[in-house]
């Protein structure tokens, strides 16, 4: 099933209002993880960078219960390097690395059918850079009122120092 968005086909001004639907066909209103620090991360399940699945199931696991949340959305924009349904990309990711954290039907994250939100996080100021995601495995964070405070290119490892900080500091803020 495709991402959806409240309202209408148009450009929002928070993260908070859209919905999409999960790996699992519910939908889920992404304002439900408001008052949360965010990680949005655009995946793939076979790709080099794949791997950091683990590594971001264990931040879940290690900062959930202080209010942060991991946000996987796969995409094969980059090379066709994920599964053709939402049931194959699920029982992969369950498979292989545990994943419990939210993940979301495949979207495209570039090009002309990339989704307004990916158009919005790719546009939006921050201290990193903005632009295009090059890759599978890009990384944005931000803050409980869902603001772009940092964005990660794909060699940044989730529990990469500069990552835990950034979460660590936004948690406490």
């Amino acid at each position: 099933m495709a991402a959806e968005i409240n309202n209408s086909e148009t450009t929002s001004n928070s993260v908070f209002d859209y919905s999409f639907n999960t790996l699992n066909g519910e939908q889920k209103q992404l304002s439900e993880f408001k008052g949360n620090v965010v990680l949005i991360v655009n995946t793939a399940s076979k790709c080099g960078f794949t791997r950091q699945y683990a590594e971001l199931q264990e931040l879940y696991e290690r900062y959930s219960e202080k209010g942060f949340v991991v946000l996987g959305f796969p995409s094969a924009d980059f090379g066709g390097q994920e599964f053709g349904t939402d049931e194959e990309i699920a029982e992969f990711c369950e498979r292989n690395y545990g994943v419990s954290f939210p993940m979301f039907s495949k979207i495209s994250v570039k090009g002309e059918n990339q989704h307004p939100l990916f158009e919005m996080l790719t546009s939006a100021e921050n201290p990193d850079y903005s632009g295009d995601i090059n890759w599978n495995f890009e990384k944005f964070l931000l803050d409980k009122e869902g603001n772009l405070i940092r964005r990660f290119r794909s060699r940044t490892t989730p529990l990469s120092t500069e990552m835990t900080s950034s979460i660590e500091a936004l948690i406490e803020s």
